[in-house]
């Protein structure tokens, strides 16, 4: 089954954003844009909101979101029960980020890293499996409800 994947952020993450739809796309992904579109100063809440709601009704498997710091995406996706994003900035994070903490949100921050190494965690963090295990009692708890 192919995962589906939901992509956004705002108008600094644009440029990672066309790179990496189209690279996963070639990986065999399905993967949805949900904005921006330009480089235009944007509200990253406006795209990432959206993109977590869509996440958390099953719609997509994972989401990237991609911002200047990663922070404001992050911490927006993050208001949401469902989301659990880890804002990365190397590959050992990004897979721990899946093994130890079942995270389905890549935060990625756009004016601290290569676009390689972007792409680079965004393989590892969508072929990366959770590990379960001690783990799972943790990740039950993070949810306030």
């Amino acid at each position: 089954m192919t995962k589906r994947i939901a992509i956004g952020g705002d108008h600094a993450g644009v440029g990672y954003k066309e790179q990496l739809k189209q690279h996963l796309g070639t990986l065999g992904y399905a993967v949805q844009d949900f904005g921006p579109f330009s480089t235009a100063s944007v509200d990253y809440p406006d795209y990432v909101h959206p993109l977590s709601l869509a996440i958390e009704a099953g719609e997509y498997d994972f989401g990237i979101v991609i911002c200047g710091s990663g922070n404001g995406v992050a911490i927006t996706a993050n208001k949401h029960q469902g989301i659990r994003a880890a804002l990365c900035w190397n590959e050992e994070l990004a897979a721990l980020s899946r093994q130890h903490n079942d995270a389905n949100v890549l935060a990625i921050p756009a004016r601290f890293i290569s676009y390689e190494l972007a792409e680079k965690m965004a393989e590892l963090f969508l072929t990366t499996p959770f590990e379960g295990g001690r783990h799972q009692s943790r990740v039950t708890k993070i949810a306030c409800s």
